[in-house]
């Protein structure tokens, strides 16, 4: 295969975005030359834009279903006259497919799902369980694969962001202009999906009052605007305790978030689209797992832990606990704490 002009269109979550980066930097590297167009929802296009592969970010804002009909049959239209000659549909919804036919791109590479195979020129097979590795990110990695566009792909190598020494530097500006100097502990306590994945917010701030006050240092607390009142019950049981905090929920766009998140010495999170950013920057980051699978899902790298309660109902997969929660309240403050203090000296990627 070769190509010139090759439109990847981007998955539509954080977590799942970063996932994807190993795919996307195997694409570039099997078409050095190629001018690589991401077609990406706004609030995860600035992921991608600060990339390598990335030649252009083209955003999509058209509503769900047939209310953006007109949006899509338009952008459909605008990249016909782009005349890409090959679309690599990392987003498995029909509208995906809909589009780059409509597009009329020569080859169209997706999974066959959401009843889409007759719209792709190249309908691959989702992978069954124990075909692949378990890992999210090698779906994508399998669909290059699978489609003759690589040969195959590293099993041991982390997902690594670009840049993360000049986010860091960018980031520390940041946080003191907010008034944080460093060092400074990350805090992502929302998860998008559901209560069932998040840890409890006073745990939360019990680990990183010890950890900030070994340290001498700061805590900062991440999350979406859907997420600024859990994330002011950490700031406000952290701050009560003596320690500065700063709550930058629903603050700060996810280019800025990038760039905040290198910056810190520590991130605690749930399983969450900023553990995946903040582990891929080579943040020592600690996740909690509960509802969810970490070695499907966690994040990568020799910098990051997991820590989870090995409970029978768990990973269940559920948005919500229907019992006690016991995958996240068994899990203590303090042991929280010393899986971050494991990752002392081994430092940032």
């Amino acid at each position: 295969m070769q190509f010139n002009k090759i439109l990847v269109r981007a998955t539509n979550w954080l977590g799942d975005a970063v996932m994807s980066i190993p795919a996307l930097q195997a694409l570039r590297e099997c078409f050095p030359s190629a001018h690589i167009a991401i077609l990406a929802r706004p609030w995860v296009a600035s992921l991608y834009g600060r990339e390598p592969f990335c030649d252009e970010l083209i955003g999509y804002e058209a509503p769900k279903g047939w209310r953006g009909l007109r949006e899509k049959r338009e952008l459909a239209s605008q990249l016909k006259r782009r005349e890409f000659d090959c679309a690599v549909l990392f987003q498995n919804a029909f509208e995906a497919a809909a589009i780059a036919r409509g597009a009329n791109i020569p080859v169209r590479i997706g999974y066959a799902r959401d009843g889409r195979s007759l719209l792709l020129t190249h309908a691959i097979r989702t992978p069954l369980k124990g075909e692949t590795p378990q890992h999210q990110r090698f779906y994508y990695l399998e669909l290059l694969k699978r489609a003759g566009v690589i040969d195959r792909y590293p099993l041991d190598k982390p997902i690594v962001l670009h840049g993360s020494v000049a986010a860091a530097e960018n980031g520390r500006k940041l946080l003191l202009k907010a008034g944080l100097t460093q060092p400074v502990i990350g805090i992502s306590p929302g998860a998008a999906y559901g209560g069932a994945k998040r840890w409890l917010p006073q745990r939360f701030a019990e680990a990183a009052v010890h950890l900030a006050r070994e340290r001498r240092g700061a805590v900062a607390v991440f999350g979406s605007r859907e997420e600024q009142e859990i994330a002011e019950r950490v700031r406000e049981s952290v701050a009560a305790r003596d320690v500065k905090c700063m709550n930058l929920a629903g603050s700060t766009a996810l280019a800025d978030f990038i760039h905040i998140a290198a910056a810190c010495d520590l991130f605690l999170t749930n399983d969450s689209g900023p553990m995946h950013v903040a582990s891929a920057l080579g943040v020592p980051t600690v996740a909690i797992f509960g509802a969810t699978d970490d070695e499907a899902t966690g994040p990568t790298g020799l910098h990051s832990r997991v820590v989870r309660e090995p409970v029978e109902c768990s990973p269940c997969l559920l948005r919500e606990c229907p019992i006690d929660h016991r995958c996240m309240t068994r899990v203590t403050a303090e042991r929280v704490a010393a899986a971050a203090n494991t990752l002392v000296g081994i430092g940032k990627a």
